[in-house]
C-alpha cells in the first residue's frame, strides 16, 4: 500500500519561534547577536556560497528548520585547514548538519579525464579551491575537532550518493560508507525535508542519534542488526564450479517479496531467546522454480548486502549489490538495507516518503531573500546567476537513465508544485531579483516535462520495482498527459510584466511525442532558437546500456519539432547531447554514432566523456565490466568497458569528426579498426586524407558559442555538450531564452 507521512508541517513549533524570521540565516555572532540569540539551535556548513534561494540545498533545510522554531546559523565554505572556522557561530544546541554544497566536491573539482578544474560556479568570483576534496568527510572531522560532543548529522548529494560501499573514480578503488570515514552519527540522503524535521525535533526533545535509527531516509552505524527484523541474505551469486543452489537475489513472490522457493518449506522465524539477544533469524532463499510464495512484512525485513570488504576485492559483488540497491528505491516498499564494514554495520533505512504538493508549495514558499548573503558584495556568483530567473517546477526523475545520478539521490517519483506556487515565485522574481527585464530563463527541474506525470494507479506503485517507467516503452500505467505542463506555460506568458518565458532543462523527447499539444505550445513559444534533448547515442547496443530509447523516437519528435516550427514561422534547431566511452560502447557504436552525425550534418564541438559517479548503475559496470540491469553472475558476459586514456579520447574525437586537430587521432584509430575507406575527400568519408591536413577551415565563428561552429569549452579542459547544424547563420534567439547549463546543478548535479 501507499505509505503516508504526518504532514512536514504538522509538528509543533520549537519554543525558539519566538525570535521570528531573521532576514538572512546568521553567518557571524555579530549577525547573532543582532537577532538576539545567544547560540544557535542548528549550524549548517556547506561547501557552497551562501545564497538565500530555493536552488540552493542549505537555504532549503536552513529556511525550513527556521520554519519549525529552530535558530539555525550558516558556516559556508570555511577553511578546513583547522577547526577554527567551525567554532565561529559557537557550540551548536543540538547538531552540526554538513553538506558539500549543491555538486559533489570531486565531481565540481575535477573533470570527466581527471583534470583539475580551476573555477567554481558554487563560489563567489567563480573561484575554485574553496572546498577540499571529499568535503563532507573533511567538515565532519572539524565538526568533531571543534565540539566532540555535538552530533554531525551529513547530507546532501555527496552524502546521499556514498550511503554505502561505492566505487570512487577518482581513487579507482571501493571506498566504504562515507558515514565510516566522516565519523558522523546520521546519514540523510534523498530529499531529506522529513528525514530533517523529524531528527530535528528527536534530538530538542532529549533522544540521541542512537533513538532515532528508525527515521526513513537516514542511514546509521549499528554493531548487530535490530530486534525482531528477518534477515534476506543476498551475499552470495552464482559460483563457477559450484554444483550447490545457490540463493538468487533476485527472485519475487507476490506483491514484489523475496521468496523461499523449497517445495513445502516453512520460514525460520526468531525464537524467544533469538529475540531477547537481539539476534535476528534469517530466512533462506533458493532459486526458481518457484514451489512456495511466503509473504515478508517489508517493515520487518532487512536485505543483508555483501559486505565492504567483499565488494571491494569482487566486482561481481559489486555490480550484484548495486542492482540490489536499485531495486530497493520504492519508497512505498522498499526493504532497509544492511551492509557489514568490519565489525560494525551500516544500516540503511528505506527511502523517505515523498513530498506531497502542499508540502512542496510551503517550502519552496518560505521567506527567501533570493539572492546571495551580502557579505559577498559585488562579487559574483556564476550558479546563481545561472538561475536567478528560473523555477524549479518539480523534483524527482522516473528515467532511470544508468549514467545519472539524479533517481539515485531525488527517487522516481515525481514531486509538484502547484501553479499557483510557481507563478507566485514568478511574480517574487519579477519584483525583488534586482535588474530583472521580464524573462524568465527557465520553468523546469531534473526533466522539464514530467511535471505531474506519475504512476495511474497507486496500489500498482506501490508494488513496482521496474528501474524506469519509460524503458524500454513507456509503462501502460503512466500518465503522459502534459496539459497541466501546458496550461501553466500559457498562465505564466500572461502574467503581467513577463514577456518570455524560456524552457531550458532537458526535455524528455519520448514522453513529450504523446503529447503533440505540448510540443506545439513549447515550440510555438518557448523554444529561443534552440532545443536542447538528450538522444545520448544513436546504436541500440550502447543504448540498451544507457536505458534510453532508441533513435526512432528521436526522428518522430525532430518530425513534430519542426512541423511546429515552421507552422509558427520560425527557424529553429534541436541541440542533441551525446556521451562518449560509455561503459558497453563499442569502437564500433562510436563510429556509427559519428557517421550518424556526419549523415545528419550536425557538429559536436562540446564533448562529454562518461564520469562515473558514485553509485550509478553505469558505475557498476564500469567497474565490474557486469550489467547489473541483468542477474548477476560470475557466468554473466563481461561488457566491453572503454577504460583507459587513449580509448576514451579515442571515443571523444569520434564525436568531434569535423575537427582536424583530431584527424591524425582518427585516422590511426579508423586504421586500427579497418576502416581505411573512411579516410578521404569523397562524399561519406569521415576525415580528409593526409595531404589535406594542412587545409585549415575557416573558424571565423568558432570561438563564440553559436550553434554548429564550435562552443567553447569550460575551463578546466571538461566540455560540455552541444550540436547543432552546420549552416553558418546564427538561429534566432529571444532575449533571456539561452541555455541555461548550471540550472541542472542549482539542485543537484545530473552526472
Amino acid at each position: 500500500m501507499k505509505k503516508i507521512a504526518p504532514d512536514l508541517f504538522s509538528y509543533p513549533r520549537y519554543w525558539a519561534e519566538c525570535f521570528g524570521t531573521a532576514p538572512f540565516l546568521p553567518t557571524t555572532r555579530k549577525e547573532m547577536e543582532q537577532l538576539g540569540w545567544d547560540s544557535c539551535d542548528i549550524i549548517i556548513v556547506t561547501g557552497d556560497a551562501y545564497v538565500d534561494h530555493p536552488s540552493f540545498g542549505m537555504a532549503v533545510m536552513g529556511r525550513l528548520l527556521e520554519a519549525q522554531g529552530f535558530r539555525v546559523g550558516i558556516i559556508a565554505q570555511p577553511d578546513w585547514r583547522s577547526a577554527d572556522d567551525f567554532m565561529a557561530l559557537g557550540k551548536p544546541n543540538l547538531y552540526f548538519g554538513v553538506t558539500a554544497g549543491n555538486m559533489d566536491s570531486m565531481i565540481n573539482r575535477y573533470t570527466a579525464d581527471l583534470r583539475m578544474r580551476h573555477d567554481d560556479a558554487y563560489t563567489a568570483g567563480g573561484k575554485g579551491g574553496k572546498r577540499p576534496d571529499r568535503a563532507v568527510i573533511v567538515y565532519s572531522q572539524r565538526c568533531k575537532e571543534a565540539y566532540t560532543d555535538v552530533p554531525v548529522v551529513l547530507g546532501g548529494i555527496e552524502a546521499s550518493l556514498r550511503r554505502i560501499a561505492q566505487y570512487d573514480y577518482w581513487s579507482n578503488k571501493v571506498r566504504r560508507s562515507v558515514l565510516m570515514d566522516a565519523t558522523a552519527d546520521i546519514l540523510l540522503y534523498g530529499n531529506a525535508e522529513r528525514a530533517i524535521v523529524e531528527l530535528s525535533y528527536g534530538l530538542a526533545a532529549g533522544q540521541t542519534p542512537e533513538d532515532l535509527m528508525h527515521v526513513r531516509g537516514t542511514v546509521h552505524i549499528r554493531k548487530t542488526p535490530p530486534a525482531g527484523f528477518v534477515e534476506l541474505d543476498s551475499t552470495r551469486i552464482d559460483w563457477p564450479g559450484n554444483i550447490d543452489q545457490l540463493p538468487n537475489p533476485y527472485e519475487f513472490g507476490n506483491n514484489g517479496e523475496y521468496a523461499d522457493t523449497r517445495c513445502g518449506a516453512e520460514p525460520e522465524k526468531p525464537d524467544s531467546d533469538d529475540a531477547d539477544q537481539h539476534q535476528p533469524a534469517p530466512i533462506k532463499i533458493v532459486p526458481m522454480p518457484l514451489k512456495r510464495k511466503e509473504k515478508l512484512e517489508a517493515e520487518t525485513t532487512y536485505i543483508r548486502l555483501p559486505s565492504f570488504e567483499k565488494v571491494a576485492k569482487d566486482p561481481a559483488l559489486y555490480a550484484h549489490a548495486s542492482r540490489v540497491l536499485h531495486q530497493e528505491s520504492n519508497p512505498h516498499n522498499a526493504r532497509a538495507l544492511i551492509q557489514k564494514h568490519g565489525n560494525r554495520e551500516v544500516w540503511v533505512n528505506p527511502p523517505p516518503i515523498p513530498l506531497e504538493t502542499p508540502e512542496m508549495d510551503a517550502v519552496f514558499g518560505l521567506p527567501y531573500q533570493r539572492v546571495p548573503h551580502p557579505s559577498y558584495g559585488k562579487n559574483k556568483i556564476p550558479a546563481y546567476d545561472m538561475i536567478k530567473l528560473s523555477v524549479n517546477i518539480m523534483r524527482g526523475c522516473f528515467g532511470g537513465c544508468t549514467f545519472c545520478s539524479i533517481t539515485e539521490h531525488e527517487g522516481r517519483i515525481i514531486q509538484s508544485r502547484s501553479h499557483e506556487s510557481i507563478l507566485s515565485e514568478i511574480e517574487d522574481i519579477r519584483d525583488k531579483v534586482p535588474g530583472f527585464t521580464g524573462s524568465i530563463s527557465d520553468l523546469g527541474g531534473p526533466t522539464s516535462n514530467m511535471y505531474f506525470l506519475n504512476c495511474n494507479d497507486d496500489e500498482i506503485q506501490s508494488n513496482c520495482r521496474k528501474l524506469s517507467c519509460v524503458y524500454p516503452t513507456i509503462c501502460s500505467n503512466l500518465n503522459t498527459d502534459h496539459s497541466p505542463t501546458t496550461e501553466l506555460y500559457r498562465k505564466a506568458r500572461k502574467m503581467e510584466g513577463i514577456h518570455n518565458v524560456a524552457i531550458a532543462s532537458g526535455l524528455r523527447y519520448d514522453l513529450a511525442v504523446k503529447d503533440p499539444e505540448y510540443v506545439k505550445e513549447l515550440v510555438t513559444h518557448h523554444v529561443g532558437g534552440y532545443l536542447k534533448i538528450a538522444p545520448e547515442h544513436s546504436e541500440d547496443n550502447t543504448l540498451s546500456k544507457m536505458m534510453k530509447p532508441g533513435m526512432d523516437t528521436y526522428y518522430d519528435f525532430k518530425k513534430m519539432f519542426d512541423r511546429f516550427s515552421r507552422e509558427a514561422g520560425k527557424k529553429q534547431y534541436l541541440i542533441p547531447y551525446f556521451i562518449a566511452a560509455h561503459p558497453g560502447c563499442e569502437d564500433e557504436d562510436m563510429l556509427n554514432l559519428a557517421l550518424w552525425l556526419k549523415d545528419n550534418d550536425l557538429k559536436v564541438d562540446q564533448v562529454q566523456n562518461f564520469y562515473p559517479s558514485p553509485m550509478s548503475l553505469a558505475t557498476a559496470m564500469y567497474h565490474s565490466e557486469k550489467n547489473p540491469l541483468k542477474q548477476v553472475t560470475y557466468k554473466s558476459e563481461r561488457m566491453y568497458i572503454p577504460r583507459d586514456k587513449e580509448q576514451r579520447k579515442a571515443h571523444k574525437t569520434l564525436l568531434r569528426y569535423h575537427d582536424p586537430e583530431n584527424w591524425p587521432t582518427l585516422r590511426t584509430k579508423l586504421r586500427e579498426m579497418g576502416r581505411e575507406d573512411l579516410i578521404g575527400n569523397r562524399a561519406g568519408q569521415l576525415v580528409d586524407a593526409e595531404k589535406e591536413e594542412k587545409r585549415r577551415p575557416e573558424r571565423s565563428d568558432s570561438r563564440r558559442g553559436w550553434p554548429g561552429n564550435g562552443g567553447q569549452a569550460n575551463k578546466g579542459g571538461q566540455h560540455k555538450k552541444s550540436a547543432a547544424p552546420r549552416q553558418g547563420q546564427r538561429p534566432k534567439s529571444k532575449k533571456g531564452a539561452g541555455r541555461s547549463s548550471v540550472k541542472r546543478t542549482a539542485g543537484q548535479s545530473k552526472r
